[in-house]
C-alpha cells in the first residue's frame, strides 16, 4: 500500500472515528438529560476515546500525505472553505475543553462540570459532525 493509499484509508477512518464520536456524544447528552448518568459516563469516556484515536490517525495520515488541495469550484469552493473554517478553529478548542470536562467530572465537580460541559459539548459534536461533512465533501464531491 503506498502512502495516497494509505492516506485515503486513513481519511476514510478519520471519518469514521468522528462520526462514531458524534453518535456517542449525542448519546451520552441524551443518557445525561434522561438522568442516566451510569450510561452517561462511559458514553463520554468512549467519545473521548475514539477522539483521541481520530487525533493520532489524523496526524498520521497528514504526515503521510499531507495537505489536500480542494478541487471543487464557485459557491461550493465557498461553502467547504467557510466549513473548513469553522471545524479547524474550534476544532483547536476541543481539546482542553474535553480535558477540562473530563477532569472536572472525575473530580466529582460537577456544577463546575456542567457548566463547562454546555459549552464543550456543542462545540465537540460541531467539529465531529463536520469533519465528517469535510471528508464527503474532500474526497467524494
Amino acid at each position: 500500500m503506498n502512502n495516497l493509499d494509505r492516506g485515503y484509508f486513513l481519511a476514510t477512518l478519520n471519518a469514521f472515528l468522528n462520526g462514531t464520536a458524534a453518535v456517542l456524544l449525542f448519546s451520552g447528552w441524551i443518557a445525561i438529560k434522561k438522568k442516566k448518568v451510569s450510561w452517561h459516563r462511559p458514553l463520554m469516556i468512549a467519545a473521548f476515546s475514539i477522539s483521541v484515536l481520530f487525533l493520532i490517525s489524523y496526524l498520521t495520515r497528514f504526515y503521510l500525505t499531507g495537505v489536500h488541495r480542494f478541487p471543487g469550484e464557485g459557491v461550493l469552493r465557498t461553502v467547504y472553505f467557510t466549513l473548513l473554517t469553522t471545524h479547524t478553529i474550534l476544532a483547536a478548542l476541543v481539546p482542553p475543553l474535553a480535558l477540562r470536562t473530563l477532569y472536572l467530572a472525575t473530580k466529582g465537580r460537577f456544577e463546575s462540570h456542567r457548566k463547562i460541559a454546555r459549552w464543550t459539548f456543542p462545540i465537540w459534536l460541531y467539529v465531529s459532525v463536520t469533519g465528517v461533512i469535510v471528508y464527503l465533501m474532500l474526497y467524494h464531491l
